[in-house]
């Protein structure tokens, strides 16, 4: 099945949303979410957003010829993915979470609220659609394939008013620089070592990471983590556990987690896991090399990790570390291994 992103143009009477939703499934597709991302129309009507999942057989020209035949206009039709199947309300409120912990996140959050990418505001062109919101002394411009609505756009200029006035309320901080990573968008967080203490934020952090990424690093997408593993997870009680914690610069969120066990002799075995919303700015290689370096000092030889078999990501974050891993599929897992650099001493 293939998820596509579908805009719908809904008055706003009794019955009319079952008869959309007859309508989709009549052309053999399923509604995954639906939300409203315009403001009414003249008419009356809303534009509503939905996700549908779409037989891999099937045209989804056919999807919209349904729609239509249901005096429905359709306004969009444009793929979408696996990453987009995360709660909007959830995310909105980790986004504004991560933005209230670091005003200097802003630009990213929004771009990821609205699914966007930020362009360059120099740049002359760019394809698609783009659009430029100020707030204050804030400007952004962002693109993505398909429209801006009114109402997405006021949910960002929010998101950057929420930004603008707690930075302009929030002290500086005298941290220690080796204790603080700038990671590619300008935001900061604090990489320490995890402790007992910490079960709450990294329960907290597991919790908030959509299905996808929770499979990504457990290899299940289950939400909750069962005591022994939260255990695991900070390296108590194990003669060779260590993880690594990043958390808001003011300690009380954990955006990310980096793990190393003992899985033989000389090797180590790693895995790491990013929120979300904090994904894409260099966190995880950070995390990661970290370890790396931890299990180097450690006398360790190579670094180990398992990852699905059709999930590339954790072989680009062994490269973007600096290692050079292998791999060898077994059953439907893919095994890999990358050899350590020798300490410098």
């Amino acid at each position: 099945m293939a998820l596509w992103r579908v805009h719908v143009q809904l008055e706003d009477r009794p019955g009319r949303l079952g008869e959309l939703a007859t309508a989709v499934g009549a052309a053999g597709c399923n509604i995954i979410s639906l939300h409203v991302v315009g403001e009414p129309a003249d008419d009356g009507s809303i534009t509503d957003e939905l996700l549908v999942k779409v037989p891999e057989s099937a045209d989804p020209a056919t999807l919209v010829e349904a729609v239509e035949g249901a005096e429905i206009p359709c306004t969009l039709l444009v793929r979408a993915d696996a990453t987009e199947l995360s709660d909007p309300a959830t995310t909105v409120l980790a986004l504004a979470r991560m933005v209230a912990a670091d005003p200097g996140s802003a630009p990213r959050a929004v771009a990821t609220m609205l699914r966007a990418r930020l362009v360059d505001p120099s740049a002359e062109h760019d394809d698609g659609h783009t659009h430029v919101i100020r707030v204050g002394a804030q400007q952004l411009r962002l693109g993505r394939a398909w429209p801006f609505t009114a109402t997405e756009l006021s949910r960002a200029a929010a998101l950057l008013e929420l930004a603008t006035q707690l930075a302009m309320r929030a002290p500086a901080r005298a941290a220690s620089p080796d204790r603080i990573l700038l990671l590619r968008d300008g935001s900061e967080v604090r990489m320490r070592p995890a402790s007992d203490g910490d079960a709450p934020l990294v329960a907290a952090l597991h919790a908030r990471c959509a299905p996808h990424s929770r499979r990504s690093r457990f290899l299940s997408p289950t939400r909750q983590l069962a005591p022994g593993e939260l255990e695991a997870l900070l390296g108590v009680g194990s003669d060779y556990g260590r993880a690594v914690l990043a958390v808001t610069v003011d300690g009380g969120s954990a955006v990310g987690i980096a793990n190393l066990d003992g899985a033989g002799v000389g090797t180590a075995r790693a895995a790491v896991l990013v929120e979300d919303a904090w994904q894409g700015r260099g966190l995880g290689t950070a995390l990661l090399r970290k370890v790396a370096e931890t299990a180097a000092e450690q006398g360790m030889t190579e670094l180990t990790g398992v990852a699905r078999a059709d999930d590339l990501g954790v072989t680009r974050l062994l490269r973007r570390a600096g290692l050079r891993p292998c791999a060898e599929i077994v059953d439907d897992e893919v095994h890999l291994r990358a050899a350590l650099p020798t300490p410098v001493s």
